[in-house]
């Protein structure tokens, strides 16, 4: 799973993209405080950086530039600066690409997907495959040995928790906080029933014992 760090001072507009993104099934870090930006950027090995320009402390052009000195990391600058300028600086500092607030979250999707295209890096953030089976979360499908089976929105991110700590067990209490995180309001019993529904399509193209019950811990695949 693609994992992508956000470095924004704006803690409404930092979360409402972390949550956007996290829907979109990458893995996302957040920086809230920014005296150590880079040392922080760096040990968080991100796949790409979403940068701000407008920092506390140092600007988002020198933590561009510091980053690059030592780092391949692709960053795309989003900014409310529209001056042709300041793009050109913030690319010329080794910025990846350049987007102006406000922006709509589908158009940074695109960007995103492009600038992991353009550096090599895995652009296929949608899909996840584990023990032969691919999930698909653009299509919302998963795929075994030549068979799909469609997923709804709630057995999707059920799966996409377990897709991201595949081979840990995940407890009931976290994959429903996961669930509730990514607005999706399921209570215990609900969980239950859509467990049994995602191993019911599982079994019917083929994958048995995927997802399997530790008994007093909960899920893993």
């Amino acid at each position: 799973m693609i994992h992508i760090l956000i470095i924004e001072d704006d803690p409404g507009l930092r979360m409402e993209i972390k949550q956007f993104l996290e829907n979109s099934l990458y893995h996302v870090s957040v920086l809230e405080q920014f005296d150590h930006a880079v040392q922080d950027a760096l040990q968080l090995s991100a796949d790409l950086i979403l940068l701000d320009l407008n920092l506390p402390g140092q600007s988002g052009f020198e933590i561009c530039s510091q980053i690059r000195a030592v780092s391949e990391v692709p960053v795309i600058v989003v900014t409310g600066r529209t001056s042709s300028a300041d793009e050109v600086n913030a690319l010329l500092k080794g910025g990846d690409d350049y987007i102006v607030k406000p922006f709509q979250p589908s158009v940074l999707l695109a960007h995103i997907t492009a600038v992991l295209k353009r550096t090599n890096k895995q652009a296929g953030a949608l899909t996840d495959v584990y023990k032969g089976v691919t999930l698909d979360a653009a299509r919302g499908c998963v795929y075994y040995a030549g068979r799909s089976v469609e997923l709804t929105k709630n057995e999707l991110k059920i799966l996409s928790c377990l897709f991201h700590k595949k081979g840990m067990i995940v407890s009931r209490a976290e994959l429903v906080e996961y669930l509730w995180d990514q607005k999706v309001f399921l209570d215990d019993n609900s969980l239950s029933v859509h467990m049994t529904r995602i191993r019911a399509k599982l079994n019917g193209i083929g994958v048995l014992d995927f997802v399997r019950t530790k008994r007093g811990m909960g899920y893993c695949i």
